[in-house]
């Protein structure tokens, strides 16, 4: 629900701002569901999150390196 709480906007205002939030809502649910849903805060903790995406690379130091992303 979306009150208006100052000012009085007229109804093409009100209608232009509506059609921004519901946009958006649509361009956010269409993103999340392209990446598999939402994640939720029992994915927060998972450390298979941290190195999405980092390939490792052999060589001095490299446990040093294996925790944090490149």
């Amino acid at each position: 629900m979306i009150k208006v709480v100052r000012g009085n906007p007229t109804p093409e205002e009100l209608a232009a701002a509506l059609a921004v939030v519901q946009a958006r809502a649509a361009a956010t649910a269409a993103a999340a569901a392209a990446d598999g849903g939402p994640k939720g805060p029992e994915g927060w903790s998972d450390p298979a999150r941290i190195a999405q995406g980092v390939r490792r690379r052999p060589g001095p130091r490299a446990w040093a390196r294996s925790y944090w992303p490149a």
